[in-house]
């Protein structure tokens, strides 16, 4: 259903839970404001461009999406993308990347592959989240230390090896608030849970260095002056070349954006008893991301987070998103120009703490215990993340992961020639108790029938006895079949006709069905040769090997 849960929830809407939905929206963006702007920082674009990105973004993705409570902003999945985007296209790449990605969650959410997402598997999200997690972690070594280094590489081998070079140069009074604020945001929400730690560490790390003149670097000495305001749409400038080379990264943001958000929406559901509109959702970001990058901001999604903090704090319809936005354009107008005092090494901080919380580090206890294909999925994902780069990371994780998926489903499967059932000692069960005429030989073919599948299928085909009257094949236990396993049908029936073999199946599916008669092999065989049942079967064989021995005796005659 294309309808937004805005329009849906707005019905018999009360002033009891527009309260608490506005309670709500306003916590959640003095959460989101310290955080958005460690997040755009980390992504390689100045402060101000993270609370676009969640005052535009996430109002949009309230207003339109497919979820009672989702909160939309910018998340630490996007930081090495955005960063990595940048540093090869420039702001103007990273805006062209984005609106395609908008318009392939638009058209995700148009053609209904919201519940296709599903299927990318857990081991590849794990991975790349644990991945994009120590890269987040690897990216704020310099700002916590205050190393002195004129450039740091982007390579994570490298970096570190420019890291421990440079540690001579650690400012210990960087060091100092760096601590201090992440055993803040750490320790505070033992001690109190609706005001976020991140806030406190700002405002307390913030007052130190700025009572004792500390010589640590703030957001001001390095960015200078912020813009409080909203900037007017912006459209970068654009060249068919350069749209060919952003179609790649415009698909991996596509994709992580409708993971996350769905993801998000699935926990969200699990919270509140409800159901999300996936397809919905998809159009909802394709829009934000859109929106999101015209008016100076980064790419956009549902932040499980927020989302989270959003359902504790009372929030249950879209509404709670909405007033979270509006809040957070208020409090930039506000403080925004304060935001400069803000030491450098306390965004580090926060950082920190929010690639250790996105990490699923309890995956790595799990490896020993998960199958060995998931494992190396993982492993391989995980690997190139850290090692290469995301874009690759995911492409080739699915690949790959597709690769074991059809090896597991091709063991599975399995093909059996019976050419005597009278006599085979390994007969199947399904011909245990029936009488099987002379002449009359079998095939079964169990599990999916489809191209990994049907090598095995043509090696048996080729070491078939071709001397039985009648051929039957069983495939009642062939859920899905595709053209490479028609293919085979195709061989054995040429076969078959070679040696006035008569053929006739039993028990077809619907989908394997509908791919025969879609390809004309119900003509080509004879409707009358496809039965539902083994008796069915052995009487229609019987039939024809009576016509055939009846043709013989007029032959004779003749």
């Amino acid at each position: 259903m294309l309808i937004p849960k805005l329009f849906t929830c707005i019905k018999g809407y009360s002033k009891n839970q527009f309260i608490k939905d506005f309670t709500s929206g306003i916590i959640v963006a003095i959460i989101a404001f310290p955080l958005s702007i460690a997040l755009a920082i980390a992504s390689g674009v100045s402060p101000e461009k993270g609370l676009y990105t969640a005052i535009v973004g996430g109002f949009i993705v309230s207003f339109l999406g497919g979820s009672r409570v989702q909160i939309g902003g910018p998340t630490g999945a996007f930081v090495i993308l955005v960063y990595e985007t940048i540093h090869t296209y420039g702001l103007d790449g990273l805006i062209i990347s984005t609106i395609i990605a908008g318009i392939f969650l638009l058209l995700m959410g148009f053609f209904r592959f919201g519940s296709i997402i599903k299927y990318i598997p857990d081991p590849i999200t794990s991975g790349f989240t644990a991945g994009i997690a120590i890269t987040i972690f690897s990216t704020q070594i310099k700002d916590f230390l205050g190393l002195t280094m004129n450039n740091v590489p982007s390579e994570f081998l490298s970096k570190w090896v420019a890291y421990i070079k440079s540690m001579p140069t650690t400012n210990f009074e960087t060091l100092f608030i760096g601590a201090l604020s992440l055993v803040i945001v750490f320790a505070w929400p033992r001690i109190n849970k609706k005001i976020p730690g991140t806030l406190i560490a700002i405002i307390v790390s913030t007052l130190i260095t700025a009572i004792f003149h500390l010589n640590v670097e703030t957001i001001g000495s390095r960015y200078g002056s912020m813009s409080a305001s909203l900037p007017a749409p912006t459209i970068p400038h654009v060249s068919l070349q350069l749209i060919k080379n952003l179609l790649l990264p415009g698909f991996t943001i596509a994709v992580l954006a409708a993971v996350e958000s769905l993801l998000s929406a699935v926990v969200a559901d699990g919270m509140v008893g409800g159901k999300h509109r996936s397809n919905m959702e998809l159009i909802a970001q394709g829009a934000a991301n859109i929106a999101s990058v015209l008016f100076g901001g980064i790419p956009v999604t549902g932040a499980i987070a927020r989302t989270a903090a959003n359902i504790k704090n009372g929030g249950r319809t879209p509404v709670a998103g909405i007033v979270h936005s509006i809040s957070l354009l208020i409090i930039m107008s506000l403080f925004l120009p304060y935001m400069k005092l803000v030491p450098m090494t306390t965004l580090a901080a926060i950082l920190i703490m929010v690639s250790y919380n996105m990490g699923e580090w309890e995956v790595f206890k799990r490896l020993s215990k998960a199958p060995k294909s998931d494992t190396a999925v993982f492993l391989v994902t995980f690997s190139l993340t850290v090692f290469l780069d995301l874009v690759y990371a995911i492409g080739i994780g699915i690949v790959f992961a597709s690769l074991l998926f059809m090896k597991r489903m091709a063991d599975v499967s399995d093909v059996k020639y019976i050419f005597d059932a009278n006599e085979d000692e390994d007969a199947p069960e399904f011909l245990a108790e029936v009488t099987t005429p002379y002449g009359i030989s079998f095939y079964e073919i169990n599990g999916p029938f489809f191209f990994g599948a049907a090598d095995k299928f043509i090696n048996v085909i080729r070491e078939t006895n071709y001397s039985s009257k009648v051929l039957i094949v069983k495939m009642s236990n062939v859920p899905a079949m595709d053209a490479t396993a028609y293919h085979g049908l195709e061989m054995l029936y040429d076969m078959c006709n070679k040696t006035h073999t008569r053929l006739i199946f039993i028990g077809l599916q619907p989908q394997p069905e509908n791919v025969l008669r879609k390809y004309g092999f119900f003509d080509i065989v004879g409707e009358e040769n496809f039965c539902s049942s083994l008796e069915e079967a052995i009487s229609r064989a019987e039939e024809l090997t009576t016509t055939q021995v009846h043709k013989y005796s007029l032959s004779i005659s003749d």
